[in-house]
């Protein structure tokens, strides 16, 4: 796997190198939401093989070729292409002729919309996905659809802009899930991946929490080895080999994310939710979450 990983802010540098304007990016902020949207026409031709640390979604009009870890995949008819953060990639066209979209956000963005909580239980983005969901005439026409009415939203003045391109963006997934059938089978991936995988979809399946009656069961690397029947450092060096962080840096994200969740969309207490997501005291929940967000909980849930 490449260690170069490529930022947003990387990325909007090297447009700018490049005297490429194909979207304005002067609202960007390192950890605050971001989205942004444009037309394939104005991309350049190749872009370099890396790691990204935010999410694209491409619909792809137009002949090329990814290089995607370590397969090669040409497309040759319209696709959605949903790549892996932790995958490196790289995009050369094959011919002058490019239309579609594609959009980028980062985690923040994926993170801020409860309606985003179920994909994370599913494939997309994984390792273990394939990436090219190619479609119909039909099906293209309606990624078409909903591509342009993000771009349209992205710079319009709609009050709740940001709510309609979440149901678009929402709508594309659903398509690309209901194509999704050639993903790769658990057995042809490697030892690492699998165990992963296996790690991903036990912590997944414990969001969101529903009440403060039932606590986050698995908190901990050791609880989850445990778990899954393995020690917690083959855990640990399996699951940084696939994603660069370790085990107990994806819980705690996750834990973060749940908790900005339940402060933001339920009428519990800072204790009840400090308790559900496994903090015996008060004052442990408030130090963690002061951490990640640099903010008190209940000075979080006052402004939300």
């Amino acid at each position: 796997m490449s260690d170069q990983l490529e930022t947003i802010e990387d990325y909007y540098n090297r447009l700018r190198k490049n005297q490429m304007k194909m979207f304005d990016s002067d609202d960007f902020e390192t950890g605050k939401s971001h989205f942004n949207i444009s037309m394939r026409k104005y991309c350049s031709f190749k872009s370099p093989y890396n790691r990204r640390d935010y999410y694209k979604v491409s619909f792809i009009l137009g002949k090329g070729t990814f290089q995607y870890g370590a397969h090669q995949l040409y497309v040759d008819r319209p696709a959605l292409f949903f790549p892996s953060p932790h995958i490196p990639y790289s995009w050369e066209c094959d011919g002058d002729l490019q239309e579609g979209y594609f959009c980028l956000f980062n985690q923040e963005f994926f993170n801020g919309n409860t309606e985003f909580n179920l994909f994370k239980k599913t494939s997309l983005f994984k390792e273990w996905s394939q990436p090219i969901v190619f479609l119909t005439d039909e099906q293209a026409q309606l990624s078409n659809l909903y591509f342009e009415q993000m771009y349209k939203l992205n710079y319009s003045t709609y009050a709740f802009r940001c709510s309609s391109i979440k149901s678009h963006l929402a709508s594309v997934l659903h398509l690309a899930l209901e194509n999704r059938v050639d993903d790769i089978n658990p057995d042809e991936l490697p030892a690492n991946v699998r165990l992963y995988r296996l790690f991903d979809e036990l912590l997944n399946k414990q969001f969101p929490l529903d009440s403060p009656a039932y606590p986050l069961a698995l908190k901990t690397a050791s609880d989850f080895a445990d778990h899954l029947n393995v020690h917690v450092n083959h855990l640990n060096s399996s699951v940084k080999s696939v994603t660069h962080l370790t085990t107990t840096q994806i819980i705690k994200e996750r834990m973060f994310e749940e908790s900005k969740n339940l402060l933001k969309y339920t009428n519990w207490d800072i204790a009840e939710i400090g308790y559900t997501l496994g903090f015996e005291q008060p004052s442990h929940f408030n130090n963690f979450f002061k951490k990640h967000a640099e903010v008190s909980p209940l000075k979080f849930k006052s402004t939300v």
